[in-house]
């Protein structure tokens, strides 16, 4: 099977840059947790884990992430609740439980879940499951809307009051990062991270730079908001 967990973005200096997808396991069981994430990271996927449900809330209001697979019956905060938290997120949740019963399967699929799967699972339809969750995600057209700044993500057009406003790539992207994650707090490390990517080795004053940008263009200079010695959020109430 091939597998296609990549983004080529471009950035501002011309560079092409690899934008990986990040993956948020939430599972008890260290070995299964063990197994999933060294098949997502081979597959080419970043891989994050937690054992329970209250590390899990705390891991995705630290950082972004594109997928959440959940074990139903965990710790602290089961998976049905945590759901709750990433559909906050935006984040789309697949369950991976042995809960093999019809109610629990169809309890996580009306809540809002994109896949539920049961114990024993083989790793290879896993891997082609999240790999459809990502492409149906990223197919679907989202819409943001902040005051008069509309955000057309399918077709990567922004407007102010109804005109068209130019970004550049990495313009746009930052902002993207930012309207996906509101009210989160990102240093100036994780903004390079997330949006120049790891290959990119400049000082984190170019994230200042593209900060004012954007506050100039958009009239944002209230929405993003300067944390002072950390970073920047989007403010939205």
């Amino acid at each position: 099977m091939e597998t296609e967990p990549n983004h080529i973005i471009q950035g501002s200096d011309g560079i092409m840059n690899e934008k990986t997808y990040r993956v948020l396991i939430v599972e008890d069981d260290k070995s299964i947790s063990d197994l999933l994430c060294m098949n997502l990271s081979v597959a080419g996927y970043h891989c994050d884990a937690a054992d329970d449900g209250k590390q899990a809330v705390q891991m995705i209001q630290a950082s972004p992430y594109d997928l959440a697979i959940l074990d139903i019956m965990l710790p602290e905060i089961d998976g049905f609740e945590l759901y709750e938290y990433m559909r906050e997120k935006h984040i789309p949740v697949i369950y991976l439980s042995a809960k093999n019963d019809i109610q629990s399967k169809v309890k996580g699929l009306r809540i809002g879940a994109e896949d539920y799967l049961t114990k024993p699972f083989e790793v290879l339809e896993l891997l082609v499951r999240v790999e459809k969750v990502l492409k149906r995600n990223e197919s679907r057209q989202n819409v943001y809307q902040m005051d008069s700044v509309t955000i057309h993500e399918k077709e990567h057009m922004v407007y102010l009051d109804g005109n068209s406003v130019e970004l550049k790539p990495m313009e746009y992207s930052l902002l993207l990062m930012l309207v996906k994650h509101p009210n989160m707090v990102f240093s100036r490390e994780q903004l390079l991270q997330e949006v120049w990517g790891d290959h990119y080795f400049g000082e984190t004053r170019t994230v200042d730079n593209h900060i004012a940008i954007l506050r100039r263009k958009l009239d944002l200079s209230e929405k993003i908001v300067t944390v002072h010695r950390v970073g920047y959020k989007l403010e939205v109430k």
